[in-house]
């Protein structure tokens, strides 16, 4: 029997968070000069104990479930907890995606030869120590994990108590894999400490910690926003909106939208608001709501004129995440009031324009302030795998370091290296 299967928690014995996060900073010396190659294999290594090991995991998992059932918890929170075979294997062949992605570690981004003959070129390489603070997706544990290794940073871990179990079976197995192919097994550390005070110790762990992630709900941003002293790059809210122009192309905008809404919503580039043009509302708005029969509409009272069943939509609906299968509903008079609407409400994630007029989707990418704007394609492909980068460490809805979908790259940073034969300043 496994240590999760004793107790409502493993008992394994549980380090100082100071103790762990000087590991973790040890391992990143390391980590960050090992090569493409031994980064690629701990990555293979690690995937094949994943699948040979999912016993262990779904034993873990299942403890964590027992548990957040007794506690209440929602299903649908359950269900973003909850492991099977097929998801375990989908988190073996995430770390077999990384380790076919390109390494960005020594990449030359810019280099020059100054008339003195300096030679200057600026060259990736990692961040250091990367601390992800994250929900109740044990899932993050292996992605994380697999990205930070890939980029050469050390993964700092700090998962929730309602994970616990299944986070730390699958950190021990990564740990186990990296010792396998010579590399410190601390460079994937778990945070033991499920206390709200090691939480918040952890987001001021300045010189252990380069770059915070956070991956959850908006009380975690606010926690990070109000207490963090490390550096951090914010995962936010994801309240986006599609405008449907009066060009646009309906039979195009009734498929899009019920993808954006539907296919999952419980995700942050989900739409959350729909913005109808009022030459439009009376074609569309019927056919969105038969196209979506599981979805609760909230609309204003001109969208509501062409809706069969909908509510009232209140100021606090177009200002919501809903992460759910609800959709705010707005009709407006053109470009000018959707964009209003955008600035106003919109949390600077992904906002999109179904239209025809090339003007105005010019106008609208030029306007509106998000980390991505689409137009003629659902908010759903704000991904890191669906722009290319082959994974995600999340998606920043803030301004620096980096910029919507986080990729490796967007896990290291550049160093100066000038290069000279004697050269002094005069």
């Amino acid at each position: 029997m496994s240590d999760a299967a004793r107790g409502s928690t493993r008992e394994d014995p549980k380090p100082t968070l100071l103790a762990q996060a000087q590991e973790v900073k040890d391992a990143a010396r390391l980590i960050a000069l090992a090569s493409t190659a031994q980064k690629n294999e701990a990555l293979i290594v690690c995937a094949g104990l994943l699948t040979a090991s999912a016993d262990r995991i779904l034993e873990a998992n299942s403890l964590d479930i027992s548990n957040a059932r007794k506690a209440g918890t929602s299903e649908t929170v359950i269900d973003r907890l909850m492991l099977n075979r097929s998801r375990i294997e989908s988190m073996a062949v995430g770390l077999r995606d990384v380790a076919a992605l390109a390494d960005p570690v020594g990449e030359i981004a810019q280099g020059w030869v100054r008339p003195n003959g300096l030679n200057i070129r600026k060259v990736r390489v990692p961040l250091g120590v990367v601390g992800i603070i994250y929900e109740n997706r044990p899932n993050v544990t292996s992605d994380a994990a697999a990205l930070c290794l890939k980029s050469g940073n050390a993964a700092f871990l700090r998962g929730s108590s309602g994970a616990i179990n299944s986070n730390t079976e699958i950190s021990s197995i990564l740990s186990d894999g990296l010792v396998g192919v010579g590399l410190p097994a601390a460079a994937v550390t778990l945070v033991r400490d499920i206390s709200r005070e090691s939480a918040l110790e952890f987001m001021r762990l300045h010189g252990y910690i380069d770059c915070l992630i956070p991956r959850g709900g908006p009380s975690l941003i606010s926690a990070i926003i109000e207490s963090a002293t490390v550096p951090y790059v914010i995962d936010g809210d994801g309240n986006c909106h599609i405008y449907v122009d009066e060009s646009a192309d309906l039979n195009m905008a009734v498929e899009i939208i019920a993808n954006a809404k539907v296919q999952r919503p419980s995700v942050c580039n989900a739409v959350e608001t729909i913005l109808i043009h009022e030459k439009v509302a009376e074609q569309i708005l019927p056919r969105l709501e038969l196209k979506m029969p599981s979805v609760e509409l909230r609309a204003d009272p001109t969208s509501r004129r062409f809706l069969k069943r909908s509510t009232l939509a209140t100021e606090m609906d177009y200002a919501t995440e809903f992460l759910d299968l609800i959709l705010a509903v707005k009709t407006v008079s053109g470009l000018d009031e959707a964009i209003d609407h955008i600035r106003r409400y919109g949390s600077g994630h992904s906002e999109a324009i179904l239209t025809n007029d090339y003007l105005a989707s010019k106008r609208f990418i030029l306007e509106v302030d998000a980390a991505a704007v689409l137009v003629n394609a659902s908010t759903r492909f704000v991904d890191g795998g669906e722009v290319g980068y082959g994974a995600e460490i999340g998606i920043s809805t803030q301004k620096l370091h980096a910029r919507g979908p986080m990729g490796l790259r967007e896990l290291t940073t550049e160093k100066f290296v000038i290069e000279g034969n004697g050269q002094v300043r005069g």
